[in-house]
């Protein structure tokens, strides 16, 4: 196990790249940051931890260190070898983790979100202030709120966001996605061998042009109107296509 401390004043930019394990970041009070990396004595010791600047960086030192066996978006699986990081920053700090296979759980306020991974978990309990970038191969995505727009790629893997502020934009393969409230701007959102449900924020109207090959279409809310009856609200303009799945349109709760 190593750790490190650093002085950060001011929210990092937070950058983390692992082949395999697991990644848990929470934002904190303070003027400081900690890591902690975790895993065989011999990997541990490959791994770079480094304030840059404002750039907190953690991952391995080149690509091929030892026993490289799969290559996935340029980080490389190590067989049965797993490295576990433990991030505490400022809050309003960025984050963007790359992991070949490794499930990640944030926690707090951030000010923008980018993550990769092709097998594992994604969790945020909190939010993210600004944009958030997520692709996500064979896992699953479980968002509190994302204050700024959305973009989203998911295979063999649901999606459950709770609220998003700004626009949406999804894609998603053998998996439902489900966001449980967007007030205004453009959803587009696609999906082939699963549902889709929107959740409409209240006095929201709507401009829908919606289709599904194989899937049943539904609504809720009254399209072409405003669901609150009061007419003066944000626009929120959908672009909805489905294969082999339900699009399905819902009040927020």
């Amino acid at each position: 196990m190593a750790e490190h401390r650093f002085h950060t004043p001011n929210p990092v930019d937070l950058e983390i790249s692992i082949p395999s394990g697991d990644m848990e970041i929470e934002t904190i009070d303070g003027d400081e940051s900690f890591v902690v990396v975790e895993g065989s004595e011999k990997l541990v010791e490959q791994m770079e931890v480094e304030l840059q600047g404002n750039r907190l960086v953690v991952a391995l030192r080149g690509k091929k260190p030892f026993g490289i066996t799969i290559e996935i978006g340029g980080l490389f699986s190590f067989g049965n070898e797993k490295l576990r990081v433990r991030a505490r920053v400022p809050h309003g700090s960025a984050a963007t983790l790359k992991g070949a296979s490794a499930d990640m759980h944030l926690a707090g306020r951030l000010r923008t979100l980018e993550t990769n991974t092709a097998s594992g978990d994604l969790a945020l309990r909190g939010e993210v202030e600004g944009d958030a970038t997520i692709k996500s191969v064979s896992g699953d995505v479980r968002l509190d709120r994302i204050g700024g727009d959305l973009r989203a790629t998911s295979v063999s893997g649901d999606m459950v966001i709770d609220a998003v502020g700004g626009s949406v934009q999804t894609k998603s393969v053998s998996g439902d996605m489900r966001i449980r409230s967007v007030q205004g701007g453009e959803a587009t959102l696609q999906s082939v061998s699963g549902d889709i449900e929107l959740g409409v924020a209240a006095g929201t109207n709507l401009d829908v042009d919606a289709n599904s090959v194989s899937g049943d279409l539904e609504s809720e809310v009254a399209l072409g109107s405003d669901p609150s009856g009061t007419g003066d609200g944000p626009t929120l303009v959908v672009r909805g296509k489905t294969v082999s799945g339900d699009f399905r349109l819902v009040r927020s709760s």
